[in-house]
């Protein structure tokens, strides 16, 4: 395995900025008084690849999640102005805490909406009045801030084995990863010069390949006319502000199963891939702060903000950069294309939606790649814990969904059980020899 793999870096939490070159160096300007001026640590420490990842990973998020959001609007009777409103609110949620976390943590942070509560709300937003739901999504922040800043969250992760969160990152990318090749059966100009741009890319420009890739896949679709984009015209998106209205259904209906599904299926996820990643994320601050922001934006329509771990992968493997400390920065790429497509709405969501969902299924399989390599690798590096982490590869790669929680969760749930029942098994061995 090459030296630039997340499996091989240390841990990383708020590491020191690297050393600027000596005075005169390209990073420097000079400043009024002829003195050297550095640049800011942002622009030393940018680059296109990590740009891209940001790029790729908000792609993702809206190219299929934001389905299940307008479904569940749909299913709500809400109105354009509601819908485009609940747009707005997860898009600048999810926009604001990338760039601010990342750079406070100078590490990757990714945030988005939470997909398994917007599929929880296309059966449910139904049976409550708007403002009933909207009380919801508050408690649901409040309840999500409480749970982070108490630091109880955090405690429960760290009790969990690496090899484990390992294998449940693998199994979360694991359909991503043959993404790329089922992509191949309705599509195989698309998905095919997606494949064969990224290994060319691999081979000569390894930085920029998942660029190339993106560039390769665009290029065939539109050839092959897949593109169906058509904006007739852009306009800003205007947040429509709903007094919240509490009742007993509504929190008992929507707001525990939405608290359980967004710290379950995805703020436990999202610290896995951070952590699988060699980072050490601050889970006070990070759940703490996505709370903060679902519980401001709820009267906006944001039903949940949190970290994300399937585009979080793109923005925290090597594809991103190969220095770790300097992928942070497609955290706040990611959050500046979130902001750029809630300030504008609807309108660029209908580009997004556009692109073949082939292409975005082969772009974000070879962006994973690195990711899903690092994990598998990790996974399997100890003998000890194989076992539990097989049990845990299988079961978040299985898909199953129990009591309305995705597999993400049940595979760590396993994973621990297994580990702690062979651990015991294996004790109780060493103690009889």
């Amino acid at each position: 395995m090459s030296s630039d793999t997340t499996s091989d870096i240390p841990p990383i939490g708020n590491p020191t900025p690297p050393k600027p070159p000596s005075p005169g160096g390209p990073t420097e300007t000079s400043s009024p008084d002829g003195s050297p001026r550095r640049r800011p640590a942002l622009f030393r420490d940018a680059s296109l690849s990590a740009v891209l990842a940001g790029f790729v990973a908000v792609v993702v998020s809206y190219s299929g999640p934001l389905v299940i959001v307008l479904a569940a609007a749909h299913a709500g009777h809400l109105n354009q102005g509601q819908t485009t409103s609940w747009v707005w609110a997860i898009s600048i949620g999810s926009g604001v805490t990338c760039i601010a976390l990342s750079l406070r943590t100078r590490m990757p942070v990714i945030t988005a909406f939470s997909t398994p509560g917007a599929a929880l709300l296309v059966t449910s937003l139904g049976a409550y009045s708007y403002a009933e739901a909207v009380g919801a999504f508050l408690v649901t922040g409040a309840v999500i801030t409480l749970v982070g800043l108490t630091g109880v969250f955090g405690r429960l992760m760290r009790q969990i084995p690496t090899a484990v969160v390992s294998a449940m990152l693998a199994g979360i990318l694991f359909s991503f990863g043959t993404g790329v090749f089922t992509s191949l059966r309705t599509a195989p100009w698309i998905a095919g010069a997606v494949l064969v741009a990224y290994l060319l890319g691999k081979r000569f420009v390894a930085r920029y390949a998942v660029l190339l890739a993106l560039a390769a896949g665009v290029l065939f679709s539109a050839v092959t006319s897949r593109l169906d984009i058509h904006i007739d015209h852009v306009e800003l998106a205007k947040p429509v502000f709903t007094a919240p209205s509490f009742s007993a259904g509504s929190l008992i209906g929507i707001a525990v199963p939405l608290i359980l599904a967004t710290l379950a299926s995805q703020n436990a996820p999202g610290m896995a891939v951070l952590s699988a990643s060699g980072y050490r994320p601050d889970d006070r601050l990070l759940i703490g702060s996505t709370g903060l922001a679902s519980t401001a934006l709820a009267p906006f329509g944001s039903h949940a903000i949190n970290l994300a771990a399937i585009t979080a992968a793109i923005c925290t493997g090597p594809e991103a950069h190969r220095d770790p400390r300097r992928r942070y920065v497609a955290g706040v790429s990611c959050g500046f294309f979130y902001l750029l497509i809630g300030a504008f709405g609807s309108t660029l969501v209908v580009l997004f939606a556009g692109l073949p969902k082939e292409l975005v299924a082969a772009v974000a399989g070879v962006a994973l790649f690195g990711a899903l390599a690092g994990g598998l690798t990790a996974a399997v590096k100890e003998e000890k814990d194989r076992e539990a982490a097989l049990i845990t590869f299988l079961a978040t790669a299985s898909g199953v969904t129990i009591a309305g929680i995705g597999s993400a969760f049940w595979g760590l749930v396993f994973g621990v059980v297994a580990h702690l029942v062979l651990t015991r098994l294996r004790a109780r061995e060493a103690a009889a020899a």
